[in-house]
């Protein structure tokens, strides 16, 4: 068995390239930053924040919502696989190009803003669609499971 996919959350480097072609197709394509906090070991040494960079690829329905809503310096959520592709430069040497070719795409805030503001998603093979968390929804304590949506208890679990 194997699986191919990546979650990213990070911040959009520069505002989407958007390409159409005459067959109707279009591709989106922007930089994704993601970032590792820096911290201090014991002894002192000090680790610094570390950027990756990943080049995000986005077709389909997914084109649509990106060119409307994503602009630079926007938090988002990713969900893709990782593809490695290769081409000739104008020398003539084969250069390597890794991309993440996304399935879902949403807008990711760390910010303490009120809950219930609606954020965009969309889905490859959907249309964009509004999430919202609904009224009276409270963040579940962690390490504990939300159950204040849920119908089943435990009890019901047939093992």
């Amino acid at each position: 068995m194997s699986l191919n996919k990546v979650i990213l959350i990070g911040n959009v480097g520069r505002d989407p390239d958007v390409r159409y072609f005459d067959n109707g197709a279009a591709v989106a394509n922007f930089p994704l930053a993601t970032s590792e906090r820096g911290y201090t070991l014991a002894n002192g040494t000090v680790i610094p924040e570390r950027t990756e960079w990943h080049n995000v690829v986005v077709r389909r329905d997914l084109v649509s919502f990106v060119e409307k809503w994503v602009k630079k310096g926007s938090g988002l959520y990713v969900e893709g696989k990782i593809r490695t592709r290769s081409y000739d430069d104008q020398a003539g040497v084969k250069r390597y190009v890794t991309e993440i070719h996304a399935d879902r795409v949403e807008f990711y805030s760390t910010g303490s803003g009120n809950r219930d503001n609606v954020a965009g998603t969309a889905m490859a093979g959907g249309q964009p669609q509004a999430t919202a968390q609904p009224a009276g929804y409270q963040q579940p304590v962690s390490g504990q499971p939300d159950t204040s949506l849920d119908s089943n208890s435990a009890d019901d679990l047939p093992f």
